[in-house]
């Protein structure tokens, strides 16, 4: 038997990859799970509650979910959103997977030039009072004052953690970057790609943002994850 398990990004949940686990239980018989760390929410910040949890919570919950799958399927798939994909890197270094699928990984973090594009689209906005129309405004402004400053020492205490794994990862491996990405630059990508010792297959979707499984282009971004596990 088959599982598929996907681990969301820091601050967010499920939902962040919910259209990505949804195709792929429409399209197969795997047994697809979707954790929910602790702490984070089920929808666009609103139920977050990160003040006293840690990495370790994290990776914990990540790992629980893993080896309950392993009990009872022989081939486990790995994707990861963001944080996400450094934990599932993680797993498939510490314990092996069939395949590994690495979205917007938190690798490297943060695009000044990106993020002062996206300031000057949400001013623009502004002027023309569309802003409140943006779904990228509508996603940072719903986080704004969620998350406390121990949850992010937190977040990069799970980087520096996660890191050193990247070089155990023996199993063909799937990276899908957003050229458009203010929270994860897409040089992220050489990074990984350098410190991962298999050939990895690299796409970059130009006009993807942060959010790969929820932007316009998700049905592009969900298709090249599907075909690569079923290859």
């Amino acid at each position: 038997m088959t599982a598929c398990l996907i681990i969301h990004g820091f601050t967010g949940g499920p939902y962040e990859v919910e259209p990505l686990a949804y195709y792929i239980e429409k399209q197969t018989d795997w047994h697809v799970v979707t954790p929910n760390l602790p702490g984070h929410g089920l929808g666009e910040g609103r139920d977050l509650d990160l003040l006293d949890v840690s990495y370790k919570d994290w990776i914990h919950e990540a790992e629980r979910a893993y080896l309950e799958l392993k009990e009872d399927h022989d081939d486990i798939y790995l994707i990861g959103f963001s944080m996400g994909g450094m934990i599932a890197a993680y797993l498939a270094a510490k314990y092996t997977c069939k395949k590994l699928v690495l979205l917007s990984t938190s690798r490297r973090y943060i695009s000044i030039p990106r993020i002062s594009v996206d300031l000057m689209n949400f001013a623009q906005k502004a002027v023309r009072r569309k802003l409140k129309e943006d779904a990228l405004y509508n996603h940072y402004r719903t986080k704004y004052g969620s998350v406390p400053i121990r949850a992010i020492r937190e977040f990069l205490k799970c980087m520096k953690f996660t890191k050193p794994y990247l070089k155990e990862i023996h199993c063909p491996v799937f990276i899908a970057q957003g050229m458009q990405d203010g929270m994860v630059p897409y040089k992220t990508v050489h990074y990984l790609d350098k410190e991962i010792p298999v050939d990895a297959e690299i796409i970059y979707f130009h006009d993807s943002k942060h959010l790969i499984c929820l932007g316009e282009d998700k049905d592009v971004v969900i298709n090249a994850v599907y075909q690569f596990l079923l290859k």
